[in-house]
């Protein structure tokens, strides 16, 4: 088994879109379940938006909120006296003394820019980086860019800006890996899967695809083999070989895949080829009844080698049937009026209610501590 990479043991959140308050332990697999709606893709979204803060090639604190449509789309609805929004996460392999810290408080003032009201990062409870400080202070100007984003200002926790730049987000549409009609390196969405199996070693190729059909034999028993092939004009092309009546079986190229099958493979291929958190929307997506309730299994098998943190969406009762899931890895999004509680269930029971629409909404103030002041992200600051 691979030595477990570092990963999020802490989120906190405030004012961020749908939530007033979140405050959750994370587990190294975290399944986030909720009704449609209830805000699932959003928290993935406050984990992506660390990611494109620290994002060397397009990335920085304005970049990161203008592709959200603006602090004003960010801020939760329900924020009316305490409206700034924060973001506070802990990194590291023990949660009880996490490696690291990192906070970031902004709003944006009356037709200016966005602007950084408080931004911390810490190591071993000891603070490296404490804003705003004397030059932000002598140049507000300076208060636009978060320390992620400046070489200059990093180079004590560099380590924990790589780490946020690893995050990787997993929405695999497979029309885009068949037409292969965006190939930008590491898109989401799939459309340079074909290109990332094709840049691989061969042999880095070839034991990924031998524990990805290993892990597919479960849901996909007549699954006999998997490999890159290249066509007559020399384009690559992911192919699969079935048991067949023919003696040599059936081959199948990535055009007549079903949708499910390509994102499975998909999905694996992506858990493999990382290091870093990954991001998954709704894993059950095109996939029958029988294979979703296998798809916890096939992932446990691949974690266990990569190493890797997992983040899991799902409003599917099938995807949480599994008796063998620790309550600590679920976090449940209970819609209220207007704000969405997250909070670990008490019992796996809590899921399937969640989920039938028999577990009852959040009171209003659902999400918010009962001492607002035990939980700030600033506590102590003037």
């Amino acid at each position: 088994m691979k030595q477990p990479a570092p990963r999020l043991t802490h989120l906190y959140l405030e004012n961020w879109r749908n939530f007033t308050r979140v405050e959750a332990s994370l587990d190294r697999r975290v399944l986030l379940v909720g009704p449609n709606a209830s805000g699932k893709s959003n928290l993935l979204d406050a984990l992506r938006f660390l990611h494109d803060l620290a994002c060397p090639v397009g990335g920085g604190f304005q970049e990161a909120i203008r592709r959200r449509g603006g602090v004003s789309r960010l801020r939760c609805l329900a924020a009316r006296q305490h409206s700034q929004i924060a973001i506070e996460v802990r990194v590291g392999g023990d949660p009880a003394l996490p490696d690291w810290e990192y906070a970031l408080e902004f709003s944006q003032p009356d037709l200016q820019r966005p602007s950084i009201l408080r931004e911390r990062v810490s190591r071993q409870g000891a603070d490296l980086l404490r804003r705003p400080d004397l030059a932000d202070l002598t140049d507000p100007e300076r208060l636009t860019q978060s320390s992620l984003e400046q070489a200059s200002a990093n180079r004590e926790f560099r380590e924990l800006v790589a780490f946020f730049a690893s995050l990787r987000y997993f929405h695999v549409i497979p029309q885009l890996v068949r037409e292969r009609s965006n190939t930008r390196p590491d898109d989401p969405f799939g459309g340079d899967l074909i290109e990332q199996i094709a840049a691989a070693s061969e042999t880095t190729r070839h034991s990924r695809l031998r524990r990805i059909l290993e892990a597919l034999r479960t849901a996909v028993p007549r699954l006999r083999d998997l490999e890159l092939w290249k066509d007559h004009r020399g384009a690559p092309h992911l192919r699969a070989r079935y048991d067949h009546w023919r003696p040599q079986g059936a081959w199948q190229t990535e055009d007549q895949l079903s949708d499910g099958t390509l994102r499975l493979l998909a999905l694996l291929w992506t858990a493999l080829d990382g290091h870093g958190p990954l991001l998954v929307e709704e894993p059950e997506l095109s996939l029958h009844p029988e294979v979703v309730r296998e798809v916890l299994s096939m992932l446990a098998g691949i974690q266990r080698r990569s190493g890797r943190q997992l983040f899991l969406s799902t409003h599917s009762a099938d995807l949480v049937a599994d008796e063998r899931i620790d309550l600590s890895e679920v976090l449940l999004l209970i819609p209220g009026e207007e704000t969405t509680a997250v909070r670990h269930p008490a019992a796996l029971d809590d899921l399937r209610d969640l989920l039938n629409g028999t577990l009852p909404p959040a009171p209003a103030d659902a999400a918010a501590p009962p001492d607002q002041n035990q939980l700030d992200l600033f506590a102590g600051e003037s």
